[in-house]
Parts: C-alpha cells; sequence; structure tokens
C-alpha cells in the first residue's frame, strides 16, 4: 500500500465551488491565495484567471451571484461564525462589507435573481437572538428592514417574484407557518404542529399559490408534497420512499418545471420529473466516470456546470453546452490524489441489542484482508444528520494508515424516518451510545476487528460520542480523539450561540431539561465531564478557543480532571479557530498530531 503524503489529504482543494454568472460568460470559483480560499473569475470562453478576493486570515465560507458583475461572499472572523455578507466586482474593484457589524451574523433569504441590485438577508443586529429580514442594496451596502420579527420568527421565505409571503415561528417545541397573500397583508397561522411532524416548506408553486414541501405529516417518511396554505390541506403527495426521507425538489426557473427529486439510501438516488432532465443525466452519466450532478447553470437554461465525485474522488468540474452538445473539462479539484490508491466505502448494516437496524459505512485499508485489523470507530456529529457515501479526506487518510473505519448511522440520525430520528430523543450516552458499541462488536464477531486495537474519533456529538466511549464504556477502546466535543450536558446548555435562544425548549426535549429532576440526574450520569476518573485510555483533544456551539471550557474540563488523575491526555488548542479548524496550517498540525497518538497508541 503506497503511502500517501499526509498534506494531499487535507491541503486546499486546487479550484472548487465552480459556479456559472447568469449571463453564461463568466465562471467563479475558489482557490488558495496565501493558503488561504480566494475567489477567483475567468471568462466561459477564456483562461485569464482574476483574483477578486485577498483574504489571508481565513478562508472565505461561500460566495453566490449577486449580478453579472457582482459576486457576494461570506466570511466570519477567527471561527466566531457572525458572518459577514461582502461582495466584489468581477475585476476585484469595489469590495467592501455590506454588513459591516460586530457581533451580528448575516444569512441569506433571497438571491432575487431577476434583480441585480438588491438580495434579502436575516440579520440578528436588533436582537441577537432573532433575524429580521432586510432589503440590501449590492453596491452600496443600504439596508431597509422589510419585516420586523416579533421575536418567535426562525426562518422566512420569499415567492417567485422575491416577495416575503411565508415564516416559521416557534414556540420552542412547536412550529407554526406563517403565510400572507400579499407582502401588505398581516401575517396569518396557518398550521401548528410539534416540532417532531414536518411540513417544511422548499418554495411556491409557479404561479405563487401553493407551495412544494417536504412533510411527515401522517407518515413516518419524509415526502415531497404540493400544499394549499389557504385550504390548509395537503394537495398530492409528489414523492415517498419506503425507507428514507425525501426532502430534496429542485426545478427549472425558466421553463417554470419541476425537474428532480434526489434522496439518499446507501448513497444518492434520483426521480426525475422531466423527461429532459432525466435525457440528460443520461448522456452526462454516459461520457463521466463516477457520481454526476448538476451544480449551476445560466439564466437561459444552455449551459450547465457539472462536477462528478465518488467514494475515492473528489472528482472534477465541466462545463456543458446544451446547444452544441459540447462537454468541456474545466479542472479537477485535488488531482494529486489518484483514486486507484484509495479505499472502497462500503455500506454495511447491524442489529442493534434492542432490535433497530443501524446503517452505515466500513472503509478497508487497500489490499489488505479484512481481518484481525486495527479499527478507528468515527461516529459523526450533529447528532440530527447522517453520514452519507462519498469522499471523506479523514476516512481515506486513516485507510492509507492501515486502519480499517466504521462509520454508523445511530438511532436519531436523520434521513431514515421519524421513529428513528426520536428513537434516539433523551438517549445521549444511553441507547445512541449503544449503537455505537453494538457496531464495535459487531465488527470483532465478524473478525474484521482486532479488539485490543479500536480506538474512537469524533468531532461535536461525535467528540461527545468520544468521550462518552471511554468513560461509560472504558474497556472497549484502546485510546481517543475527542474534536471539539460537548463533555458537560449542562454547561452545554448553558453556552449556546444566542440565535439558537429559541430552540432550547426544543433541546431540553431532544437532549434534556436540567430544571427536571429525572433529566438532571440522567445528564449528570452521561455527561463523561462527571466520570473522568473512568478513563484510562491515552487521549487526544483538540478545540477551537472561539467555537460558538462547543464552547472552550468543555474540552478544558476534560484535560484538567485528567491531568489531576494523571492519565495521558494531549491538547491541542487553537486561539484562531472555531468550532472545527478551517485554516489549512491548523488542519495539518492536528491530523500530524493524530498520526503521532494513533501510531503510538494503536
Amino acid at each position: 500500500m503506497n503511502k500517501i503524503p499526509l498534506k494531499d489529504f487535507f491541503k486546499n482543494a486546487e479550484k472548487t465551488g465552480y459556479q456559472l454568472s447568469p449571463d453564461g460568460k463568466h465562471i467563479a470559483y475558489l482557490a488558495p491565495f496565501e493558503s488561504r480560499m480566494n475567489i477567483h473569475v475567468r471568462p466561459i470562453d477564456g483562461t485569464a484567471e482574476t483574483r477578486v478576493t485577498s483574504v489571508e486570515d481565513r478562508d472565505i465560507s461561500g460566495f453566490i451571484w449577486g449580478s453579472d458583475s457582482r459576486i457576494l461572499y461570506m466570511r466570519d472572523f477567527g471561527g466566531d461564525e457572525n458572518f459577514h455578507i461582502l461582495a466584489t466586482n468581477i475585476d476585484g474593484t469595489n469590495d467592501n462589507d455590506l454588513t459591516p457589524f460586530d457581533g451580528v451574523r448575516a444569512q441569506f433569504i433571497d438571491e432575487l435573481e431577476d434583480d441585480d441590485d438588491y438580495i434579502i438577508v436575516g440579520l440578528n443586529k436588533r436582537n441577537p437572538q432573532i433575524f429580521d429580514p432586510y432589503r440590501l442594496n449590492i453596491e452600496t451596502g443600504a439596508l431597509e428592514m422589510i419585516a420586523k420579527n416579533p421575536g418567535n420568527i426562525t426562518s422566512w421565505m420569499t415567492d417567485h417574484d422575491g416577495k416575503l409571503r411565508l415564516a416559521i415561528a416557534t414556540d420552542g417545541v412547536n412550529e407554526s407557518i406563517l403565510y400572507r397573500k400579499t407582502e401588505t397583508d398581516a401575517f396569518e397561522n396557518v398550521l401548528t404542529t410539534n416540532f417532531k411532524e414536518t411540513l417544511s416548506p422548499l418554495f411556491f408553486t409557479f404561479d405563487n399559490q401553493y407551495i412544494y414541501a417536504a412533510s411527515n405529516l401522517g407518515r413516518d417518511k419524509t415526502a415531497i408534497i404540493q400544499y394549499d396554505l389557504v385550504q390548509n390541506k395537503e394537495i398530492e403527495e409528489i414523492f415517498s420512499h419506503p425507507d428514507v426521507d425525501v426532502t430534496d425538489l429542485s426545478y427549472s426557473r425558466k421553463n417554470k418545471k419541476l425537474t428532480t427529486i434526489s434522496y439518499n439510501t446507501w448513497k444518492r438516488q434520483y426521480h426525475f420529473l422531466s423527461e429532459k432532465r432525466a435525457e440528460l443525466q443520461e448522456k452526462l452519466q454516459q461520457q463521466l466516470q463516477g457520481e454526476v450532478v448538476l451544480v449551476s447553470k445560466n439564466k437561459a437554461e444552455d449551459v450547465v456546470l457539472i462536477r462528478t465525485y465518488s467514494d475515492r474522488s473528489l472528482g472534477a468540474y465541466y462545463i456543458y453546452d446544451i446547444k452544441s452538445d459540447t462537454l468541456k473539462k474545466i479542472s479537477e479539484v485535488s488531482p494529486w490524489l489518484k483514486e486507484e490508491e484509495l479505499a472502497e466505502m462500503r455500506p454495511i448494516k447491524y442489529q442493534s441489542r434492542d432490535g433497530l437496524t443501524i446503517h452505515g459505512y466500513l472503509t478497508l485499508p487497500n489490499g489488505v484482508e479484512a481481518k484481525n485489523l486495527p479499527i478507528v470507530v468515527n461516529p459523526h456529529g450533529g447528532p440530527w444528520v447522517r453520514d452519507n457515501w462519498g469522499f471523506n479526506p479523514e476516512v481515506q487518510f486513516l485507510a492509507n494508515r492501515g486502519y480499517a473505519v466504521l462509520q454508523m448511522n445511530y438511532r436519531s440520525s436523520t434521513g431514515y424516518g421519524k421513529a428513528f430520528w426520536e428513537a434516539g430523543f433523551g438517549k445521549w450516552g444511553l441507547e445512541m451510545q449503544d449503537d455505537i458499541t453494538d457496531g464495535v462488536q459487531w465488527l470483532i464477531d465478524e473478525g474484521i476487528a482486532n479488539k485490543d486495537r479500536i480506538a474512537i474519533y469524533g468531532g461535536s456529538y461525535g467528540g461527545y460520542a468520544t468521550l462518552a466511549g471511554i468513560t461509560l464504556t472504558p474497556d472497549v477502546y484502546a485510546c481517543a480523539i475527542d474534536y471539539v466535543g460537548v463533555s458537560n450536558l449542562f454547561t452545554f446548555m448553558e453556552t449556546i450561540p444566542p440565535y439558537w435562544a429559541p430552540y432550547l425548549a426544543m433541546l431540553h426535549e431532544m437532549v434534556g431539561n436540567p430544571n427536571n429532576e429525572e433529566d438532571n440526574k440522567r445528564m449528570k450520569a452521561t455527561s463523561p465531564v462527571f466520570h473522568v476518573d473512568k478513563i484510562k485510555v491515552p487521549l487526544l483533544i483538540a478545540q477551537g478557543a472561539k467555537d460558538p456551539r462547543v464552547a472552550q471550557a468543555e474540552s478544558d474540563q476534560v484535560v484538567e480532571a485528567l491531568q489531576k488523575n494523571g492519565v495521558t491526555v494531549e491538547y491541542l488548542l487553537k486561539e484562531n479557530e472555531g468550532h472545527g479548524f478551517r485554516n489549512e496550517e491548523n488542519r495539518f498540525e492536528f491530523y500530524e498530531t493524530m498520526e503521532r497518538f494513533l501510531t503510538t497508541h494503536l
């Protein structure tokens, strides 16, 4: 097995994030400058590149086209997640911060594709806990508030004409859809459901009368439906799947037609609603290797940007001209990684001790028999997300170093229906943790794992699961790596970002309420910080000092307690990072430390 240099897995992509301008004449993308991902622009039919941003302290988080000549981008400072919206011309001139407010987080509400001068954004400027919608001039930065959040609205939605017509409100555990026929009308409550039930508006129908939504009302698996907000009833189910939730729906703005539904079983699947779109997918799939995704198109929808990917490749970008039927490669994302040298990510499933089917992925080192291997167990963060099939640099790095990697979608992972999601409520450190331990036992029973050489590593909730693993089941693991993980469920609840405050009652139901005697007892029993005396294996902890979601104190508490107990603990703290290490040099240091740690202890 060829040992690939560590930096090849974790360095910035050569070029990525391509997007077509509305007129289809330019493409913008992210590429490194001074080790930071910055925006570059080039003509679609030329090669002359212009770097239009020069950020040196932190990667640009993302961007959109505001018009044919102006790009809007987002960035935070030091990892605090208070994102600003900035704008630059495509020649790099007139680069300015449109939301230059300290301690304020900006979010996009509507790009207003038919308006070259304005977008609609949300800002928690007036109250850090809630977002008001503003019309923002992308040249001057002039702001006009277009509605005032009464204090309970968590998101806003426009119709196809850019009119603010819909809002989602919460009382902490119940969500309400508020609707108005025109912008001069008052918002009225249409429907209130418990947060466990979903009617999630996706976009309006093309006549702006009804909505398309992802809904699990009256069903376990979320389906794509059409809904009448005036009559407050489902009009029709458009698509559902018996095994997994379906939440993604795409459309043609030009033709005013639905085109594609995508969903994840063990990998991405498609259901096409447009014959033309289905034919395009088939044509591209025949010409390109791996999975094929349409990522961007011009307003005329006759030029599209395509990306390929797989479990062993970050793929490449292509331009396809529909009129001339020509496909042209633009760039590979990480050309230094060779697909044939990387490891296959295989779907697996096993039974939990109480009879649930747990789905996941197993990645084995290339050219090695699946027998008696050292294992890195890698529970995902969230926890209310899921692992998917695709390229994962951490997994590929670990497999290249000779470790098998187990990822599992433990109960409360999303995508497998309402009942599976709810099965993890109040179960941090309990059944959710058992699902991880049961995966380890499955590997041992199958003969794949060497029971004495199993490590656990995870970030955020995965970091919590790591700490829970070595405190609640201290004999299972040989060593552990906690990356920005929760250690104390009480302080975690006390230090959430202000804009999470509307969801606190929901968090209490999903995780636990410290003010409830029974919950309090359970939270203490499942908070690793109170059980560090059980830890007897080496531990590595990595933490960002500006993390707004899992505060530095979560890691400090564990390190301090372990040092008192004389247990080996390494602590990598970065002052210029937040919830995860974004800066390239910090990523390198973290994974170099991880490699040394695993080599020593596994």
